[in-house]
């Protein structure tokens, strides 16, 4: 035991023989301090003016109030005390009676041994000592724990960087019971021009009263905690500031104020502030970094709007008006950007040259090779002379071919060139879906199909193919289109057989194909509406999986 009355734990003996409480005075006096009650009731008046005791050593036989009863008094107000009963019998109901309301330690039978009283009472302080250190130890885990989930709740509960240090500030400044809290966010060792702050309602001050800037500037330099008390306007204000740090980077600092305190937080606060700034700092950096994603994600969506618009302009806005002949052609794609196009170009000398194309792949990659293509694709038909359909694929795929090879890209393209004076039709397929020509005079079940095909372009060097030729009637209606509507997935009905129950129809998801294409184009009204076909498409198809383009020519 230390020898300081001050260090002393306090140790009371409750007897109602005079000899008894003066030998157990004198014989613990060196070592504890010592409160005497020669009865319970002055025993119960010694506790609430001196507060909890760390052994109590009382006899059991004793006027108004035995031990028993005594003790059980002293359980709920003071659980961490150690309960001795001194007993002049042996009385079983007795014990177990005291054992189990007095929640006592230990009974000891008068007369008893002074060494071996003394060994037990030793016990007992500490055991006192280990139940206050872990009562103690869990206390302070649970109030970091509460602290802890205080402080990820307000993160949680934030909606971006700048709430959830509001959010930061607030918390720590009322789990704390500050005065008033600061946080400065800090970028490249240097303080930003942002503050959230926290400031008691009860206080009377304004913020200007408290002042850290030279505890702050400390912690920018050191990166570890500083504090100071000192007196403003005659009121003691002490102040902390930590600060938080992720990985070796210094995200902000935190600036607690208390006035009334005339003694500096404990190492257990110190601490326990630190543990919350070390969790506030990674929750600080996460939310940095997912700001900045959100702000690279906003300056992308703006960048690929741009280059959205910049894509549609390449295609033709408006479309030639043309006696004898109606082409209507729509493109969507399914990003931002894509890799369908279609063209549709009028020669000086009277042809009509149409196409469809797709590249491979989808966003910016695609788009970029789609820029290319119709360039070039234009730059081949305003020759003045523009050569047959395979040709101008041919040159195509050489002008292409060496950077769709090396990116592991090619493009499907169908090109046509159609002379209203005489109704002719020649094209060329690089590996696009078969075009469908159909009449209106006549009523067929099935559309026809142009198959001269090839291989799309950046799959060889060279490319080379024959090219198809017809001739197109009245009424006549020629339409190409990209896999992004043959292989949209839309619902089919299936029928199901006269014997099954209730004869019902069962529905399927499936790609649409040329074939459901043609079912739809049949159940179309007067006059053919791509816009109205592919709204039809869409509606059945809740996610575009890929760029759609289609165009049609009609004969008249």
């Amino acid at each position: 035991m230390t020898e300081t009355d001050v260090e002393k734990l306090k140790l009371m003996v409750v007897d109602d023989e005079p000899d008894n409480l003066e030998l157990l005075y004198r014989t613990f006096r060196r070592d504890f301090q010592v409160y005497k009650a020669n009865h319970a009731m002055k025993a119960l008046e010694i506790l609430d003016k001196e507060g909890e005791m760390a052994v109590i050593i009382s006899d059991q036989r004793m006027p108004e109030m035995n031990g028993t009863e005594f003790l059980s008094l002293t359980v709920e107000r003071f659980p961490d005390t150690i309960r001795i009963l001194l007993t002049g019998f042996t009385d079983v109901e007795d014990l177990v009676d005291a054992i189990n309301s007095g929640q006592v330690f230990k009974y000891i039978t008068k007369p008893w041994k002074p060494d071996r009283l003394k060994e037990i009472v030793e016990q007992a302080a500490d055991a006192y000592q280990l139940v206050k250190k872990r009562t103690q130890e869990l206390r302070r885990a649970l109030r970091r724990e509460s602290l802890f989930n205080a402080v990820t709740t307000a993160i949680r509960e934030s909606l971006d960087y700048s709430s959830m240090l509001e959010k930061i500030v607030a918390t720590i400044g009322q789990s704390f019971k500050t005065s008033y809290c600061l946080l400065r966010p800090v970028e490249s060792n240097c303080l930003t021009a942002d503050e959230f702050s926290y400031l008691d309602p009860q206080i009377t001050y304004s913020c200007e009263f408290f002042d850290a800037s030279f505890l702050i500037e400390q912690v920018l330099e050191t990166q570890h905690y500083q504090h100071s008390l000192y007196n403003k306007n005659d009121n003691p204000c002490y102040q902390l500031a930590v600060p938080l740090i992720y990985q070796q980077h210094l995200l902000a600092v935190l600036a607690l104020y208390e006035t009334g305190r005339d003694q500096p937080w404990q190492d257990e606060d110190i601490q326990l502030i630190t543990g919350v700034a070390e969790q506030a700092a990674l929750a600080l950096s996460q939310a940095k970094l997912y700001q900045r994603l959100q702000e690279k994600q906003q300056q992308i969506r703006a960048e690929l709007e741009i280059a959205r618009q910049i894509q549609n302009n390449l295609l033709r806005q408006s479309l030639p008006d043309i006696k004898g002949v109606k082409v209507q052609a729509c493109c969507y794609p399914a990003r931002e950007v894509g890799g369908d196009f279609f063209e549709v170009f009028v020669h000086p000398k009277g042809d009509l040259w149409l196409a469809v194309g797709d590249v491979s792949g989808k966003g910016v990659p695609a788009a970029l090779f789609m820029a290319s293509a119709i360039s070039v694709l234009r730059r081949e038909l305003s020759q003045e002379t523009p050569a047959m359909p395979n040709m101008v694929i041919q040159n195509l795929n050489k002008a292409l071919g060496d950077d769709l090879i090396s990116s592991n890209c090619f493009i499907t393209l169908i090109l046509a060139r159609y002379t209203p004076s005489t109704r002719e039709l020649v094209y060329a397929n690089a590996g696009h879906i078969y075009p469908l020509l159909w009449s209106r005079e006549t009523d067929i079940d099935n559309p026809q199909y142009l198959k001269i095909r090839s291989i799309p372009l950046g799959i060889l060097p060279k490319w080379q193919a024959d090219f198809g030729q017809l001739f197109l009637a009245p009424k006549d209606i020629l339409l190409f289109t990209s896999d992004g509507i043959t292989e949209a997935m839309v619902t089919k009905k299936t029928c199901v057989p006269e014997n099954s129950v209730n004869g019902f129809k069962s529905n399927h998801r499936s790609m649409l194909h040329l074939d459901g294409l043609w079912q739809l184009l049949q159940q179309e009204t007067q006059p053919l509406s791509l816009n109205h076909l592919l709204a039809r498409i869409q509606a059945d198809n809740n996610i575009q999986e890929d760029d759609q383009t289609i165009l049609s020519l009609e004969v008249f």
